[in-house]
């Protein structure tokens, strides 16, 4: 492959990155050049897949420690709809308050950003995350009856990270702004 108008790029490697480089190059059978234009346009058409894989060790990482469980969607909203017909419901919302305000400490040192706490729940499934602006964004929820529990369950966590931040309800998704 003939190229025209080259342009020259000086790079710099560490030890490692270089072993890396050399190992790949006599791989490929190929020039230095060539394996870093290879590689540039690999990564272009690949650069998504590394939002895929923040989220499989987002996964990894939350379901290794026993700590969360897969649940499908339809036992999901079962539990809520029992929760919402119970006479202990109003105990059930203290305690959801109480675990958003445990979490809240415990992930203080993961979470920083109310951006951060909504890939994670969204990685959950528990809503698809859409950011509109740096200061708001909309969560799409999985059924009109997972609203009120994710919309107290955000509240609650990022108020007990000292966020303020306002939600409002639409049918199926909840907008949420920090002020």
């Amino acid at each position: 492959m003939v190229t025209k108008n080259l342009a020259r790029v000086t790079i710099a490697l560490d030890d490692d990155a270089f072993q890396l480089f050399e190992k790949l190059r006599k791989e490929a059978g190929v020039s230095g050049s060539e394996l870093v234009r290879r590689t540039l346009r690999f990564y272009n058409e690949n650069k998504d897949l590394l939002k895929v894989k923040k989220r499989i060790d987002l996964y990894n990482e939350m379901l290794s420690s026993g700590e969360h469980v897969i649940l499908d969607i339809d036992h999901f909203i079962l539990l809520l709809s029992l929760i919402g017909s119970s006479p202990k419901e109003d105990t059930f919302w203290e305690k959801c308050r109480a675990v958003a305000k445990s979490h809240a400490e415990q992930l203080s040192s993961k979470i920083r950003t109310p951006e951060e706490l909504l890939e994670r729940l969204a990685a959950c499934n528990l809503f698809r995350l859409i950011k509109n602006s740096e200061k708001e964004f909309t969560l799409v929820l999985t059924s009109g009856a997972t609203r009120k529990f994710i919309k107290r369950l955000v509240e609650d966590f990022l108020e007990s990270m000292r966020f303020d931040v306002e939600v409002k309800e639409h049918l199926v998704k909840l907008t949420l702004k920090i002020k």
